[in-house]
């Protein structure tokens, strides 16, 4: 975790452990940069394949290098730097089909389950 007011992707990559385009130790795919109250900020790089579960916390995801398909519930778009998602809690989720240089931010904030709409 890193108390700063700014962060870069390239930072959050370089202390992911592992080199990059690989299969990393432990299935390690992303990093927590910062937690304040409900919000925590992550990076977020899978390579290969990316086996994210639903989590328990509405996420929104702004990626910051690479394209992609994202998979949000059977609902498949393409997405590329500089574009957000939003998933709610719960709704199973991935990217796929994603170059391998793919990075994204990932923002989970609220209660577990989700904000109410």
């Amino acid at each position: 975790r890193f108390d700063a007011m700014k962060w870069t992707h390239q930072e959050a990559l370089a202390r992911l452990p592992g080199p990059p385009n690989a299969l990393w130790p432990n299935g390690a795919r992303s990093l927590s940069m910062f937690t304040h109250g409900t919000l925590e900020l992550k990076l977020y790089a899978p390579r290969g394949h990316d086996p994210q579960q639903p989590h328990t916390r509405d996420e929104v995801y702004v990626v910051v290098a690479g394209r992609g398909r994202f998979d949000n519930a059977g609902e498949v778009v393409s997405c590329e730097t500089g574009d957000a998602l939003f998933v709610p809690a719960g709704r199973p989720h991935r990217f796929i089909e994603f170059s391998d240089d793919f990075a994204t931010w990932v923002i989970f904030y609220g209660p577990e389950g989700g904000e109410q709409p």
